[in-house]
């Protein structure tokens, strides 16, 4: 009854199997594969889980709510983005700003994956709204796509010798080929397998099973399709998700069956597993980059507190999806960072230069502290995040125990608070 998830679990159990304690379990022992590895089991779990999310949501979710979503994926990204980013640059000064926003970029998209193990938990579908749910799930499907250009423009600026440059590749490759290609490919694909698996079931050349197994399969193949020509696949993912479940046939077919779930769920679990065996505990004190821990806490601290909750608080009614400020602050809290945060900065290191001791210049500086400060924000933020729904649930349930004693009245009947 404490709703605790199988993000919390997983990773401490990884940590128990990891260097830290047993060291039963070392990624970073497997040397220059280490990365590659990271890289491609994070993006598999990242994409079955995008897919999963634009199927779960209902029939054309992304028209019905462009509005709120417009709002809660570009601005507050922008926003949570240049505020990371000036954090990081007070905390690490030998940090320039641009470098800054290199981090920043792989902590501002919201982590589908934990968001799906919050919002689906039994606590969230009996207390939080489920318009509440559906946007939460879908912003973070949605922004986690848009890392990519966040990303890019940031390590164009440290690389390249022109700004000038560096803006035109980001304006070229960062958002028309990645971020608009990988969408119309996404969004075609799953439109295309739409029609055709509706045409086979109606012939009856397919039953109900098969839709179960191209849950899996049709993930895998937009990921492969739009990572061949070098498109955004995360955003792909989620795009070809919508799209084959547009008219809600898809997700009909799928919805009560529990095999998609568990395969969801146990591929949620070995992500997790591998990224607290994977953490960099030795790298948390590294004083000759400018890495303490009590740096680390004072950043984690700040962006729980800054990163998404004032401008939620600020524009939440222009969201027609967020009724009150109570709702607001939720929804700013729930912005947890996780498996995209590992994936995005494991992709920024594949395009910056191998670090030296001491490192030469600022590039190598940026390769050698990134991972160490991305995956310590995002140990604090599956501790905060995975711990708060059993914190709520306790508060609720000894604030509902101290009410009923106080009551006189012989019949009482628990009624559960709504956000607002």
């Amino acid at each position: 009854q404490l709703y605790v998830n199988e993000v919390v679990l997983g990773t401490g159990f990884g940590i128990l199997i990891g260097p830290l304690v047993s060291n039963i379990f070392a990624p970073r022992s497997w040397g220059s594969l280490n990365n590659t590895i990271t890289l491609e089991f994070t993006r598999i779990v990242l994409v079955i889980g995008l897919f999963a999310a634009g199927v779960e949501l209902p029939r054309a979710y992304m028209k019905r709510h462009a509005k709120g979503l417009l709002v809660m994926v570009v601005p507050t990204m922008a926003f949570g983005w240049v505020v990371v980013a000036a954090i990081i640059h007070v905390l690490f000064p030998r940090l320039d700003y641009v470098s800054a926003l290199c981090i920043a970029a792989c902590l501002t998209p919201t982590d589908p994956v934990t968001c799906a193990a919050i919002t689906r938990g039994k606590f969230a579908m009996k207390h939080v709204p489920e318009g509440i749910r559906h946007i939460l799930l879908a912003e973070a499907a949605a922004n986690d796509g848009l890392a990519y250009p966040f990303l890019s423009i940031s390590i164009y600026l440290t690389v390249e010798t022109s700004v000038q440059t560096a803006i035109g590749k980001w304006f070229l490759v960062g958002w028309l080929y990645q971020v608009i290609l990988g969408t119309i490919l996404g969004a075609s694909l799953g439109f295309m397998f739409s029609k055709l698996m509706k045409i086979s079931h109606n012939k009856h050349f397919i039953d109900r099973e098969s839709y179960i197994a191209q849950y899996l399969a049709l993930s895998i193949f937009t990921m492969g399709v739009a990572s061949t020509i070098g498109a955004d696949d995360l955003l792909a993912a989620f795009a070809a998700g919508c799209a084959i479940s547009w008219d809600g046939h898809f997700h009909e077919q799928t919805e009560d069956d529990a095999f998609a779930s568990v395969i969801d769920y146990v591929l949620n679990c070995c992500c997790f597993i591998y990224i607290g065996a994977w953490l960099p505990f030795y790298a948390y004190d590294s004083p000759e980059y400018g890495i303490t821990p009590w740096r680390l806490v004072l950043l984690v601290i700040a962006i729980m507190v800054l990163r998404r909750i004032p401008f939620l608080l600020a524009v939440h009614k222009f969201v027609p999806e967020i009724t009150c400020w109570q709702e607001a602050l939720f929804a700013g809290h729930f912005g947890p960072m996780g498996v995209s945060a590992i994936f995005v900065s494991t992709l920024a290191l594949t395009r910056l230069p191998t670090p030296e001791n001491p490192p030469a210049d600022q590039a190598q500086y940026l390769a050698a502290t990134i991972q160490p400060i991305v995956s310590f924000v995002v140990l604090g933020s599956i501790v905060i995040h995975g711990l708060s729904i059993p914190f709520f649930n306790v508060s609720r349930v000894a604030h509902t125990r101290t009410t009923s004693l106080s009551k006189t009245s012989t019949d009482h009947i628990e009624v559960a608070n709504p956000v607002c």
